[in-house]
């Protein structure tokens, strides 16, 4: 004889809180991780998500790299910017 064991909605919505805790725990190891694994902490994004964080086009971001305000290193042809001259440039406003 088989039994079944009732869930209640009060049961998934814990079960939702624990899973998030334990999703966020994992995504804070992952990056601290990654951010030891730099070394000096410098966290690089790709163009795409720079354009992103400071809503800006290609052509601007292109004008920051040229001018020399923000970091940015290129790999294979993709390009790398500082995560931290990012968000000193936004918070500063001197695009």
């Amino acid at each position: 004889m088989q039994t079944f064991e009732v869930l209640t909605k009060e049961d998934l919505a814990l079960f939702k809180t624990q899973l998030l805790i334990e999703i966020e725990k994992l995504l804070n190891a992952k990056l601290n991780a990654i951010s030891n694994a730099n070394g000096s902490g410098v966290e690089w994004v790709r163009s795409k998500v720079a354009r992103q964080f400071m809503n800006i086009s290609p052509a601007t971001l292109q004008n920051l790299r040229i001018t020399g305000k923000i970091r940015f290193k290129k790999i294979l042809g993709s390009y790398y910017y500082s995560l931290p001259d990012l968000k000193n440039l936004f918070e500063n406003g001197k695009a």
